[in-house]
């Protein structure tokens, strides 16, 4: 399907996701701006403001190890919200954690047996950030948050496509990182998923 150009910033620009979102976007004919912490915080609604200027999308793919998560992940999510919608970016796509998903049950996978309980805190302020996100955004922005319905496959060959979203999260699901930017990208061009955070999974 052809889709129009867009004029694409990804924040987080220069870890594996960014990475892959950049390729995957420039490969589609977008025009992308790759944008990395010297170019300002994404905590700061101006800096995030300027940044996104001229822009038709943004893509996020943060995370700062030095702060906490609960304290950087919903201020980041305020941010967008408000830098995003002055600059006139009408649709973002931001990068999860299927730590917060719920599985086929129901119940979150954080809180299934034997999953790894040392990174609560992480998860924790992941999912505090989609609903700093959620209570944030105004009607403008049109936002999905996606995030592999277990982990990242970084050793794997990707297979050129994945799963209908939103998969249930599974704790032995893994996807590679430019499998999972066309998923990203996908929600670029044809918004199917909007003010919900959904998981994808490999084909």
């Amino acid at each position: 399907m052809e889709t129009t150009s867009s004029r694409i910033i990804v924040f987080g620009a220069g870890g594996r996701v960014g990475q892959a979102a950049v390729a995957e976007g420039r490969r589609r004919g977008h025009e992308v701006t790759a944008a990395g912490r010297a170019d300002g915080e994404v905590t700061d609604p101006a800096a995030v403001a300027r940044l996104a200027a001229g822009h038709d999308a943004a893509i996020v793919a943060v995370y700062d190890p030095s702060a906490r998560p609960g304290v950087f992940f919903p201020a980041m999510a305020r941010a967008l919200a408000e830098g995003l919608s002055a600059a006139g970016v009408k649709r973002l796509v931001s990068v999860g954690l299927a730590s917060v998903l719920p599985t086929e049950s129901g119940e979150l996978l954080m809180d299934t047996p034997g999953y790894p309980q040392e990174w609560r805190e992480f998860y924790v302020g992941h999912g505090a950030g989609t609903e700093a996100l959620r209570a944030a955004a105004p009607e403008t922005l049109d936002w999905v948050v996606l995030s592999p319905a277990g982990d990242f496959d970084h050793e794997g060959e990707p297979t050129g496509g994945y799963a209908p979203t939103p998969a249930p999260a599974r704790a032995d699901s893994r996807i590679t990182t430019a499998d999972f930017a066309r998923a990203l990208l996908d929600e670029i061009e044809v918004p199917a998923l909007h003010r919900t955070h959904a998981g994808v999974a490999a084909v």
